[in-house]
């Protein structure tokens, strides 16, 4: 997860003037406000009915392949100290074409956050009968109701951006104590005299074997839920000490996400009554409860817990949304600021709020709904849409590491020619395992986020503006074949695809292209002038005051 400022493309931002008076706790507890979201509420479900009592495994994959993708994040945070740096990484290594591309993976990100706390928010919300109405109590998919109260909903984050409500759109340390406190609570209070070790082995530990671990980390909502280490990064340039202080926030960060997620997946499964899942992880029954943690303490008789709950189910997705939501404005504002998108989007009201980018935000949340009617169904896409933002990160440091060697790195990744591509071979391993379901409908968004961007290109170019992206065709030569690539590879493995490329050959299959790629793109990448000249480019402007 990441406030609206750091999401903002066009925040301002550098060395020259940031106040280096943020320390490790400061740094952490932002990453640990950020890891600990909505993704709780669900993830733990999900994820034993994907992977049985083996989603354990399951987190502890995906805290591993964060902890990778957090290391090299965090050299490029303290080497380039901007908001946003996750889409400015590829723009700075490969030049105009690569960073309009990783910018709207990062609008993508943005933009189905706020459709998923929607959703979490409706399923709590069945636990009131006036609710009940909004889902098929089968798959969790909304019903026509369901669909117009999260219209309304959306619909309620947009109004609520454009009146200005700064105390609501931005996390605080109080929301951050809130989020992490209620968890541990229920992990606690449930667990005390609900610990049943039978569970674990009722019907087997791995009940769906590797094949299940492996899909949990991605279609669960598990890398969903660890996302947020990025926060104490966007940080670097206001740290006290950068390189003693970065790479222990980020990896404290995810080692205390991890943990309580850890935490959750097993108490949960200790917990649950055993009528519950006599037939199997997968027809894991709760009969007319709504809510997996709420609906467990209510069927434990901790009916006061449940409440608070409920109350969580509410308040945390909410805040989330309304977060994202301007998150999203911001971001298309500063692609339209660096020349990606039309100046329309940069067009703010009286209250310096971009009104075009929130409309924007509520359509496409909207159409979310459509192609992914419920909460797991549209965690798989932006799981997939944040890690292929992140994994430019990786391929960028490899290009730093040869163009820009003498550039001040106030930390240094110990091991980097190693974790760089090991990281960029984790990140698609993700996305592969989102199956093929998921990444044909992220495969139609990039295509469309081609036709809308690139067609502005086109347009801005053959009319001369003067802010007219610069393309760099050379440079992201690679790009085409990795994305393509990585849609062949889905569609014929066995995770949703035509199961041609059996498990464990998939794994090898993904290793060789990622290698291929990342190699391929640091040697095509920009020239160390041209590099320095992006990073010069780069409009870095102030973000509309809200």
């Amino acid at each position: 997860m990441v406030s609206v400022d750091q999401a903002a493309a066009g925040v301002k931002g550098g060395p020259g003037g940031l106040r280096r008076d943020v320390g490790l706790i400061g740094l952490m507890w932002a990453s640990v406000g950020s890891i600990i979201g909505s993704g709780w509420l669900y993830g733990a479900e999900k994820a034993v009915v994907a992977a049985g009592p083996a989603a354990i495994l399951s987190w502890l994959i995906g805290a591993v392949a964060i902890v990778l993708l957090a290391l090299v994040h965090a050299e490029l945070g303290g080497m380039f100290p901007v908001a946003g740096g996750t889409a400015r990484y590829p723009h700075y290594a490969f030049g105009g074409l690569a960073g309009m591309s990783f910018g709207w993976f990062s609008w993508l990100q943005a933009a189905t956050v706020a459709p998923i706390e929607v959703e979490a928010m409706i399923g709590y919300a069945g636990h009131w009968h006036w609710a009940q109405g909004f889902q098929h109590p089968k798959d969790g998919t909304l019903t026509a109701g369901g669909f117009v109260v999260a219209v309304v909903l959306m619909a309620v984050f947009v109004v609520i951006n454009f009146l200005g409500v700064r105390l609501l759109a931005h996390t605080n340390s109080a929301a951050t104590w809130w989020k992490v406190a209620v968890p541990l609570a229920a992990i606690f209070i449930i667990a005390a005299g609900n610990f049943h070790p039978g569970n674990f082995t009722e019907h087997g530990f791995a009940p769906f074997g590797a094949h299940g671990v492996l899909s949990a980390v991605s279609s669960s909502g598990i890398i969903f839920a660890l996302l947020g280490f990025e926060q104490a990064i966007q940080l670097a340039g206001e740290s006290r000490d950068p390189a003693r202080d970065l790479p222990r926030a980020t990896l404290g960060s995810v080692a205390i996400g991890a943990a309580i997620y850890v935490l959750l997946q097993v108490v949960f499964i200790a917990a649950l009554p055993l009528a519950s899942f006599a037939h199997g992880w997968t027809k894991l029954d709760y009969p007319g409860i709504s809510g997996p943690w709420a609906g467990l303490a209510t069927l434990l008789g901790l009916g006061w817990l449940s409440v608070v709950l409920y109350l969580d189910a509410v308040v945390s997705p909410g805040g989330t949304g309304l977060i994202y939501t301007t998150a999203t404005s911001r971001v298309s504002y500063g692609l339209a600021r660096n020349g990606y998108a039309p100046k329309i989007f940069t067009r703010t009201d009286a209250r310096g709020v971009p009104w075009f980018g929130l409309i924007v935000s509520f359509v496409t949340g909207v159409v979310c709904f459509l192609p992914f009617p419920s909460w797991q169904q549209l965690v798989g896409f932006i799981t997939s849409a944040s890690v292929l933002m992140y994994a430019g990160a990786p391929l960028a440091y490899g290009v730093f590491a040869d163009r820009l060697p003498h550039r001040e790195r106030p930390y240094r990744l110990p091991g980097g020619n190693v974790i760089s591509p090991l990281s960029f071979v984790v990140a698609n391993l993700i996305i592969y395992w989102s199956t093929w379901d998921t990444l044909w409908r992220l495969g139609v968004a990039i295509v469309l986020g081609y036709v809308l961007l690139g067609g502005y290109a086109w347009y801005a170019t053959r009319k001369g503006l003067p802010d007219a992206p610069r393309l760099d065709w050379r440079a992201a030569q690679w790009l085409p074949v990795y994305l393509l690539g990585m849609g062949v590879i889905s569609w014929q493995g066995g995770f949703g695809g035509q199961g041609h490329i059996g498990l464990w050959w998939d794994i090898l299959v993904i290793a060789v292209f990622s290698l291929a790629i990342y190699y391929w793109a640091r040697a095509s990448a920009s020239r160390p002038a041209e590099i320095e000249r992006s990073i010069g480019e780069v409009a870095v402007t102030e973000a509309p005051a809200h």
